[in-house]
């Protein structure tokens, strides 16, 4: 038998994070967090960070490994998670993956592909361009990339543009080798929540966050460096916060546009589970509680 490893994944605000906590209780394990956000020192209350008391009871992984002044990408995701993956077994207990950065599932599932380190220079100009204007060259150069890529996320479109200029090929071609479904392992889950039941969700979570301090870590982040990293500068609450500080919305409509675009995001994540990714799906109803939750899930994990 192989070694075992558990996958959970899912839309923001759907629970997995307590899933997990739960099945890494119940079958002596520790979580590898799969967040492209969670990896940055001080991205706390945006992220919906691991509280240092879950973190105590049990071992994660993944969290905390990159300062504000450094870049992350999926190629150092893959390398560290790999990494974290073999000393769980030594340790003899349970990896179990969870969050909900796709492309990180992607490229520790399926592979990295044949894409190219980042040019920094390349970076920059591409940087000066508008959003629209990156898309209309994608949309020409590589029109399959355009169906796959979520084009309203800025880092994601200036990635394919950056590929494609740097190798002369299209993005899509790159990524050959992914969705094959030899590589689908068999214990990856994708929690699933009624859309209403979920926004509901997403609406207490921003309360909550902007209710911990989310300004106030906002404004200590930018002490740090948080507007010069162009991945951490971008994630949801951060650079929104950010707006409210520079004095071009008020917190009013901040908060009301957090939630908006997190449950846009959401949406998003939904589609990319179902569209690009090989999960078994279990729908998780507003009446079922945590622990009736996590029984049933368990009863479908094949250790």
């Amino acid at each position: 038998m192989s070694d075992p490893v558990i996958y959970i994944t899912g839309a923001t605000a759907s629970g997995k994070s307590a899933l997990a906590m739960r099945l890494a209780n119940r079958l002596g394990g520790e979580i590898i967090s799969v967040d492209s956000m969670q990896v940055y020192c001080g991205l706390n209350i945006g992220t919906a960070k691991p509280s240092a008391q879950e973190q105590n009871e049990i071992q994660h992984h993944l969290i905390d490994v990159a300062q504000l002044s450094e870049a992350f990408d999926a190629a150092q995701f893959v390398s560290l998670a790999q990494q974290a993956l073999k000393l769980i077994w030594k340790r003899g207990r349970v990896p179990i993956f969870c969050g909900g950065t796709g492309l990180y599932f992607r490229a520790l599932i399926e592979g990295l592909g044949e894409s190219p380190p980042s040019d920094e220079s390349l970076r920059d100009e591409l940087a000066l361009m508008s959003i629209e204007s990156l898309v209309a060259e994608l949309r020409i150069k590589d029109p399959e990339a355009a169906k796959q890529v979520d084009l309203k996320n800025p880092r994601r479109v200036l990635r394919a543009i950056e590929v494609i200029r740097l190798t002369g090929r299209p993005y899509s071609e790159q990524r050959i080798g992914w969705n094959n479904v030899d590589k689908a392992p068999q214990n990856l889950f994708c929690i699933s929540r009624e859309v209403d039941v979920l926004n509901q969700r997403i609406h207490k979570r921003v309360d909550e966050m902007f209710n911990q301090g989310l300004v106030e870590e906002t404004q200590t982040l930018i002490k740090k460096g948080l507007r010069n990293n162009r991945n951490a500068c971008q994630a949801l609450g951060y650079r929104q916060v950010l707006d409210l500080l520079d004095g071009k919305l008020d917190l009013e409509n901040v908060v009301q546009q957090v939630k908006t675009k997190t449950r846009q995001f959401a949406k998003r994540q939904r589609s990319w589970f179902r569209n690009q990714m090989k999960c078994k799906f279990l729908e998780w109803s507003d009446e079922e509680n945590l622990n009736s939750f996590s029984e049933q899930l368990l009863a479908k994990i094949n250790l």
